[in-house]
């Protein structure tokens, strides 16, 4: 799985406008980007393709490719990648389970009600990632972090960090993965510097990063619904530990892959600026950014926030740029996975994963519970994934224990680093990687997300205590 970490990607370079518009293709193809995860499809639909086919990019209005007489529905199912498939097949067990009574129909209609607001946030915010991304804001605002930079490595380690960790604040652990990852796989080619740094900095602070706000991770939603806690009062318990799990981040971030040893160079040339192809779209997709953000600090429900900002900015493409709208914006994979593994889990549940779980976490409401949470957070969800792991941990901790709910959360936020499985975001950015030919080591990369998930959680559920 390894290459030589000081190799840029191949290909990231090569961009794809519009023929009308003049606005750039999100980097990984914002066909696939759209729809919420990795298209591994696309990336390997042609294994004997040469590298210019390879790096085509899809279209991002969802257009089929030319009809060559085979069924719509055959090149359709063509198209889907392994993703899609666990997505679609988790659908199909969860409505098993409630066609043959394992979950009785008052308990699945609990859970769809419960999981409506989080589908709509989901499936408005990603509309907005891609359309800002194909507006070419992340573009324009990582090149300028590298200009400010002036060469210096520690100048663009820190403005990296500060970049990521803001994307997955204000807009969640999977835009991060999904939109800021090939901008920085671009702007290492741009820059002539190894990818793996900024591939690293970006998968981990997608998930570390993930802690302050209700928006910042779907588990973050589940959690602050629990306790019952607006976006402000939910930062203001969880400012602390943010900035812990950043913190130590950081110094592993510079100790194993920043550093002069690992990153090869001691400067780099800085790029010339690029201005949005158009500057009219540029401006309204960071207007909507702004107001989202503002909506959320200001108490509105984040459902609403999301779709308020999707509106405006699909207003703004219909006027400008009609031809990138199409289905194809529709994150239907991601819905379909969470909603499949809600009534999985639910089923489940009721037939001893809940006592297994509650054996783990205990019913502590001190610190010892907190830790136990933590661990066993962090634990199950590298083995399975974070969502499972935060949803069944969260059925068997105590109502009136916040705390301890609060330390699982973080234990599955910043915890699940050291697998390729153990986030939604760590997978699409896995595969991101492997669509730009940049492949991180993987003995490297489960060695180092074990210790900092170790580090990461134990510090940052310590930090969690002294707020509490």
């Amino acid at each position: 799985m390894g290459i030589d970490p000081g190799s840029p990607p191949p290909s990231a370079s090569r961009r794809r406008s519009s023929p009308s518009a003049g606005l750039p293709t999100s980097p990984a193809g914002a066909g696939s980007l759209a729809a919420g995860m990795p298209g591994s499809a696309d990336a390997a639909a042609d294994p004997d393709a040469t590298p210019e086919t390879a790096d085509a990019v899809p279209d991002p209005a969802g257009m089929p490719a030319p009809n060559d007489g085979t069924p719509r529905w055959r090149r359709w199912l063509g198209r889907l990648g392994v993703l899609d498939w666990i997505s679609v097949g988790l659908l199909a067990v969860g409505l098993l389970c409630v066609l043959t009574g394992l979950l009785p129909a008052p308990e699945a209609d609990d859970t769809m009600a419960r999981i409506m607001p989080i589908l709509l946030f989901l499936g408005t915010i990603v509309i907005v990632a891609e359309l800002t991304a194909t507006a070419g804001v992340f573009d324009v605002i990582a090149g300028r972090l590298a200009s400010v930079a002036r060469g210096s490595y520690l100048a663009l380690f820190l403005l990296c960090v500060l970049f990521a960790s803001v994307t997955t604040i204000a807009l969640n652990l999977d835009t991060t993965a999904v939109l800021l990852t090939p901008v920085m796989l671009a702007l290492a080619v741009r820059l002539g510097i190894p990818a793996v740094p900024l591939a690293m900095t970006t998968v981990w602070l997608a998930n570390t990063a993930s802690l302050l706000l209700p928006v910042s991770n779907l588990t973050n939603i589940l959690a602050a619904w629990r306790v019952r806690l607006e976006p402000i009062p939910f930062a203001a318990r969880m400012w602390l530990p943010q900035l812990v799990a950043i913190t130590v981040t950081m110094v592993a971030l510079w100790i194993w892959y920043w550093r002069r040893g690992q990153r090869g160079a001691d400067r780099f040339e800085p790029p010339t600026p690029q201005p949005p192809a158009d500057l009219a779209l540029y401006r309204t997709a960071f207007a909507a950014c702004l107001l989202f953000v503002a909506g959320i600090l200001f108490g509105v429900e984040i459902g609403l926030a999301s779709a308020v900002a999707a509106a405006i900015v699909i207003l703004g493409f219909a006027v400008r740029a009609r031809e990138r709208l199409g289905l194809a914006l529709v994150p239907w994979r991601l819905l379909v996975f969470v909603t499949g593994l809600f009534l999985v889990l639910q089923t489940v549940g009721r037939y001893g994963l809940n006592d297994l779980v509650g054996a783990l976490v205990g019913t502590d409401p001190g610190a010892a519970g907190a830790f136990r949470a933590g661990a066993t957070g962090a634990v199950l969800s590298n083995v399975v994934n974070n969502l499972p792991a935060y949803v069944a941990g969260e059925a068997v901790v105590p109502f009136a224990n916040h705390t301890q709910l609060l330390a699982l959360l973080i234990g599955t936020n910043v915890g699940p680093l050291a697998t390729p499985w153990a986030s939604l975001a760590t997978l699409i950015w896995y595969e991101r990687c492997a669509a730009y030919g940049v492949r991180v080591p993987l003995g490297k990369f489960m060695a180092t997300g074990l210790v900092l998930a170790v580090c990461c959680t134990t510090a940052t559920v310590g930090a969690l205590l002294l707020v509490s």
